[in-house]
């Protein structure tokens, strides 16, 4: 069940550029049971597996803009390690209600703004690029990521969209490229404090192999901002579901 799920997991990442962890973490606690700090851990060590197997591609295809990559970690990596400790200071019994209660309602928040991009507001190129204001934005993104493993895919593309004259490609590569710097940051946090569950880990990558190539090859014909809408109200019914297990809980 695990290596199915990480399979569609990687494929819905290639085509649509949705990221792992706003996917990954909502399924484990509410299908799979796991504590939510451990969902998290395991979601932001998987997107990092997978990334790291999509990202290549991106450079190989030069659709990676490092300039504005250097503002956006400006910003992240020190949101990233903000976001897990955290996590840390609310990974306690008696404020699990709370963690679900957030866990679920930045969820929500996230994929209603990836809905909003893909359904209300069609892609436009700014007039001026702003990418100099990139690390004050993706400060709190980097937050997001270390906090809930969600964020770094849906906001980044977003702000990238909206303040820089990037191409849409382009978005897509520095977006993952700043999804997997991190995400590793925040997954070495996690691996640390031993916030995993490795079986289901493993079984996701093994999965998640397979379907990073096959969402590659798929992006090219699939259509995506179906997938996209669709995708991005799955995930709000989850993070409602979500909310409420941790409303019932405090």
């Amino acid at each position: 069940m695990e290596i199915a799920l990480g399979f569609l997991i990687a494929v819905a990442i290639g085509i649509t550029g949705v990221g792992a962890g706003i996917i990954t973490a909502p399924v484990l606690i509410l299908f799979f049971h796991v504590p939510p700090a451990y969902a998290v851990g395991t979601a932001l060590t998987f997107g990092v597996a997978v990334k790291v197997l999509v990202v290549p591609m991106q450079l190989v295809r030069k659709q990676v803009d490092f300039r504005v990559l250097g503002y956006m970690l400006a910003g992240g990596l020190p949101g990233v390690i903000a976001g897990s400790l955290i996590l840390a200071k609310l990974n306690v019994p008696g404020r699990l209600g709370i963690l679900n209660t957030a866990l679920g309602s930045t969820i929500v928040l996230i994929a209603a703004l990836n809905l909003y991009r893909v359904w209300l507001r069609p892609d436009q190129k700014p007039a001026r690029d702003y990418s100099r204001w990139l690390p004050f934005i993706t400060l709190p993104i980097g937050a997001e990521v270390g906090f809930s493993s969600a964020g770094a895919g849906a906001l980044g593309s977003l702000v990238l969209l909206a303040i820089t004259p990037l191409t849409a490609a382009q978005v897509v590569g520095t977006d993952l490229f700043f999804g997997l710097c991190v995400s590793m940051v925040g997954s070495g946090f996690q691996l640390t404090a031993g916030n995993y569950d490795a079986a289901i880990l493993i079984k996701l990558i093994i999965g998640g192999v397979a379907g990073a190539f096959a969402g590659t090859y798929l992006a090219a014909i699939a259509p995506q901002r179906v997938l996209r809408i669709a995708l991005s109200l799955w995930l709000i019914s989850l993070g409602i579901q979500l909310c409420w297990s941790g409303v019932r809980h405090m």
